[in-house]
């Protein structure tokens, strides 16, 4: 999975209809409908704001007047090839008084999103994971000492019989890690849970 660095805009036209396609960086709906609302007043004379959000817990698409499947669905599309996330996609439209069809206008919109992807740059997105470990009293330091080698962070801790430590890592590295904890402390590690 893939987020953009900085937003990107491209822009064309297609039968005399000027598309603005653009992609920005967001992380709720909320900061989206404001994002939304300013490119609103930005193009007042626009007859279409099509636009898509993909947001952790959070997508929505709107054609915004086209007709249905022409405009979000396309975007959606190539954000979803495009494997990226927390992303607002969205594409202004000029109408230029020539109908392009439901085809036309469907390449027009996922046009626009491609062409603006190319110009992005994109930061790789480390999905993480949270597990919970119970030790000895005896082995808390050691997990600890080996979490820092896999860039592990402590979350938190509870004492009680034995030691349960909360840790947050990249899923990529979650087997890995927890291997190496079992092997060091010679099978005295319990994964009490496991959640993503």
């Amino acid at each position: 999975m893939y987020q953009l660095a900085a937003p990107v805009s491209t822009e064309f036209e297609i039968k005399k209809s000027r598309f603005i396609g653009q992609l920005y960086p967001v992380s709720s709906r909320i900061e989206a409908r404001a994002k939304l609302a300013e490119l609103r007043a930005q193009h007042p004379n626009a007859v279409h704001v099509c636009w898509v959000l993909i947001c952790e817990g959070d997508s929505g698409l709107d054609d915004d007047g086209e007709p249905s499947g022409t405009a979000a669905r396309p975007m959606y599309n190539v954000l979803v090839h495009k494997e990226l996330m927390n992303v607002l996609a969205v594409v202004v439209r000029y109408w230029g008084g020539i109908k392009l069809g439901a085809g036309g206008l469907a390449r027009a919109y996922g046009q626009a999103i491609s062409d603006a992807s190319k110009l992005a740059e994109l930061v790789a997105v480390e999905v993480m994971c949270v597990r919970r470990f119970e030790v000895q009293f005896a082995d808390e330091s050691s997990l600890r000492r080996l979490g820092e080698q896999f860039g592990v962070v402590v979350e938190d801790t509870v004492y009680a019989d034995q030691v349960t430590l909360q840790l947050c890592m990249r899923l990529s590295v979650a087997a890995e890690f927890e291997k190496a904890a079992f092997d060091q402390l010679r099978g005295a590690l319990k994964n009490v849970t496991a959640t993503d």
